[in-house]
């Protein structure tokens, strides 16, 4: 159940930084628009291995114990 609430927490702490980014730091669109995909792509690869459906590819990130 921790693994769970720590993954949505990720989820959720990723979410909110790069709204900040994209909110708060002016940047061409072009970058903005990699900042996310390049986001998106790394929470997938954390979902995916949280369900099993990948290796480990990432090293996991804890944030509750």
């Amino acid at each position: 159940m921790s693994d769970l609430l720590n993954l949505l927490a990720l989820i959720i702490v990723f979410g909110v930084a790069l709204w900040l980014v994209n909110v708060l730091i002016p940047m061409p669109s072009a970058i903005k628009t990699l900042l996310n995909l390049v986001v998106l792509i790394i929470l997938i690869i954390y979902v995916l291995q949280f369900f099993g459906i990948i290796h480990t590819v990432l090293p996991p990130i804890r944030l509750f114990r």
